[in-house]
């Protein structure tokens, strides 16, 4: 009996699990058996790899072949193994050495004629990989754009199995990845295309320099949708840390660039209203994969119409609206999936949506129905809230130019930095982040600054947890001014974003 193994990697979420593949081959007929919680498409590898071994010019076998995948108990999922048990096996026959196996990691997904496919999660299972003392990786050649992002690791990449052969054997080389190119980051729309709308303006300004959630409210046309999608200019460039972050969520999924594949400004998602539960919170069959909540991480989730959604996708984002992170359970197993975004809404005030308040036709008791979708503790969950108006006049404005992003965005880096420094020995990065005891207790402010915010609370006017956040801007508020401490003007007027009705 011979047996050799090889290494490759189970992704859960996007957390990476070193996998043992080991290859016995004889003591029976002609067979191959599978052990270690292999799903059906991991079960059907054995036919992929013996067709592409035989096509690639190797031989087959002619014995009983078990393959076991350890650890045994974890949930085995996709097709990135093919590569992993094809050098088992022709390792055990004595076909190829097993010398360059030791300490290399192996991922890739197998054609019947030996090509070797591209394959999702190369970044987090090679980041994994690295944290768990490997040294060489060989990926598909067509995932080396996204393997060469991982420092401290050493990839090659193969086209065709008969390639990766001729390297186990000395007699041939692994495909290097290509220089890497700074790219320019990609263009954001410019803030200086919204006209007027002063109001909203300074609250996306707010928002931004805290990492508060932010909701729209306002008739058609007036700018909702133009000044969400130019929030990502105005927020700092995501870190080396959460651009990998950020990038392995987008690697799980399938989409990411081969152009730009280190995702660098924070992504902008807008899913439709008709999206399901599973593809806004994540899930699938087997282990779930991402949705659009974790694709949208340390950026901007925008629900454009939120009313339309309806009830059952809008409460499923209020525990995750908390935490930053979603879990998901599933019969083969449970998953977490980051998904620490801003939150921002837009929505009319009424179904029938006029131009002008006095051309519409809905009852009060229609629009109440109508945004009485976005229940009460989704409502408590967002920090800012503004109402949007029609443009009276389009000359007045146009005579003189609105501020540009670069502006706005130079006055919101300087309020991040004074809050970064603030609690750098926290850990936390923006005011949205700050527990509500640390506010009320290492950071509590006095109680002539907090009147307003008492007697709102005394009259039931919000609730605790809006009154945590109700602190939290009035520290953006502050940072944005240049004050070290908030005031009562401060804390007045983040009681005032948080007052002001949606209707």
């Amino acid at each position: 009996m011979a047996l050799a193994k090889a290494w490759s990697i189970a992704l859960l979420g996007v957390e990476g699990r070193m996998i043992e593949i080991e290859a016995d081959i004889g003591g029976g007929s002609p067979k191959v058996t599978m052990v270690g919680l292999p799903d059906t498409g991991l079960k059907e590898a054995k036919d992929r790899v013996r067709s592409a071994v035989r096509n690639s010019g190797r031989t087959w076998p002619d014995e009983r072949v078990i393959l076991g995948l350890s650890p045994a108990n974890l949930p085995k999922v996709g097709s990135g193994y093919d590569l992993g048990i094809a050098a088992a096996v022709m390792a055990a026959t004595g076909a190829v050495p097993a010398t360059k196996l030791l300490n290399t990691v192996l991922l890739g997904e197998l054609a019947l004629d030996g090509r070797v496919r591209a394959v999702r999660g190369v970044l987090p299972g090679l980041l994994a990989a690295r944290d768990a003392g490997y040294r060489r990786a060989v990926v598909p050649a067509e995932s080396l754009f996204e393997a060469a992002l991982v420092d401290g690791l050493e990839v090659g990449g193969v086209a065709r199995l008969s390639d990766f052969v001729d390297w186990l054997k000395g007699e041939g080389e692994l495909t290097l990845p290509e220089p890497s190119v700074v790219q320019a980051p990609p263009q954001v729309p410019d803030l200086a295309d919204v006209v007027g709308q002063p109001e909203a303006r300074w609250a996306l300004e707010v928002a931004a320099a805290g990492g508060h959630h932010l909701l729209m409210t306002g008739p058609p046309g007036v700018g909702k949708t133009m000044l969400a999608k130019r929030l990502p200019g105005l927020l700092p460039r995501l870190t080396a840390e959460e651009s990998l972050q950020v990038t392995a969520v987008h690697s799980i999924d399938g989409s990411l660039s081969r152009a730009e594949p280190l995702v660098t400004v924070p992504p902008f998602v807008a899913p439709h209203h008709s999206i399901s539960v599973p593809a806004l919170i994540g899930g699938g069959s087997g282990l779930a994969v991402p949705g659009a909540i974790s694709r949208a991480h340390r950026g901007i989730l925008f629900l454009d119409e939120v009313c339309e959604f309806g009830p059952e996708r809008l409460e499923s984002l209020r525990t995750v609206l908390e935490e930053g992170e979603v879990r998901i359970a599933r019969v083969k197993g449970a998953v977490r999936y980051p998904a620490r975004f801003q939150l921002v809404l837009a929505t009319n005030p009424c179904p029938c949506a006029p131009a002008k308040d006095a051309d519409c036709t809905c009852s009060a008791t229609v629009r109440r129905r109508y945004l009485g979708r976005l229940s009460g503790p989704l409502l408590d969950r967002v920090d800012l809230r503004v109402r949007l108006r029609p443009l009276s006049a389009l000359s007045a404005h146009l005579s003189e130019p609105p501020e540009a992003s670069a502006a706005v965005r130079e006055r919101v880096l300087e309020a991040r930095e004074r809050a970064g420094k603030r609690w750098a020995e926290q850990g936390w990065l923006t005011n949205a982040e700050v527990p509500g005891p640390a506010l009320r207790r290492e950071f509590a402010l006095p109680s002539q600054v907090t009147a307003l915010l008492d007697r709102a609370l005394e009259r039931g006017a919000i609730t605790a947890r809006g009154a945590d956040r109700c602190l939290r801007i009035a520290w953006t508020l502050a940072d944005l001014k240049g004050a070290d401490k908030p005031e009562a003007d401060e804390v007045a007027a983040a009681l005032n974003f948080r007052e002001r009705s949606s209707g």
